[in-house]
């Protein structure tokens, strides 16, 4: 189903796109303020800033960043039609897109998310960190994907359902967390740690979160499998 072809164009496309340093700005910025926060007091305080911060709101924006550079553009321009107009599987479009994002996504989310926990000390929460990440990153990547080949506004509807959904109600009321990806990553990650937040029932974190990457992936291959050769939304 995997497509070499169709994934180094998406490789091209994201490395070649001035996202691409956005998509390093938001590490880059995390990583320093961990540095700086535990500088400063201990590795506690900055320990609590990426279950608050890394992945409500770095992890999600680095997806929303690849995902949408893999497949938005091709939507807004209408060049998708030139793609899809050859026989290829509209699934393995999806999927060769998809891995993309999601190499992208835990090169840039999740394993900063490593960097800045060892930083802050505690080897076994950081890695329970970094676990929890790769499933929050891989689930974010198919959602987005998706949303990207919904509608030419990916990124503008990807943006509000991680600031209002993930990053402000999800921090506000506890019950969000059943339907949070940020928090079904940190309920796999306090498996390995457990003291990282247990926000979740664990099995229904993991099912939820295959539900959502599987379900994701296979709307979008289904959406540019009936998409109109108009290149219409």
């Amino acid at each position: 189903m995997i497509n070499t072809t169709i994934a180094k164009l998406a490789l091209q496309a994201l490395l070649g796109r001035r996202r691409f340093f956005l998509l390093l700005a938001f590490p880059v910025l995390l990583v320093a303020l961990v540095a700086l926060v535990t500088a400063l007091t201990d590795g506690d305080a900055a320990f609590d800033i990426l279950p608050g911060l890394g992945y409500p709101l770095v992890l999600p924006l680095v997806a929303i960043l690849a995902a949408s550079s893999v497949l938005g553009p091709e939507v807004d321009d209408g060049s998708i039609v030139y793609l899809l107009s050859k026989p290829v599987s509209r699934y393995g479009v999806a999927i060769s897109k998809w891995l993309v994002a999601l190499g992208a996504t835990l090169t840039a989310g999740a394993l900063p998310i490593l960097v800045a926990s060892l930083i802050a000390g505690d080897s076994d929460r950081a890695v329970g960190m970094f676990v929890g990440a790769i499933v929050a990153g891989t689930t974010y990547s198919a959602l987005f994907l998706a949303i990207s080949a919904v509608t030419r506004h990916a990124v503008i509807a990807s943006l509000m359902f991680v600031l209002i959904w993930e990053s402000l109600l999800g921090n506000l009321f506890t019950g969000v967390a059943w339907l949070s990806i940020g928090q079904w990553g940190l309920r796999v990650g306090h498996e390995i740690s457990d003291r990282l937040p247990d926000p979740a029932n664990l099995p229904y974190a993991v099912l939820a979160a295959l539900v959502v990457t599987l379900g994701g992936v296979w709307f979008a291959g289904d959406r540019l499998r009936s998409f109109s050769l108009r290149g219409e939304d």
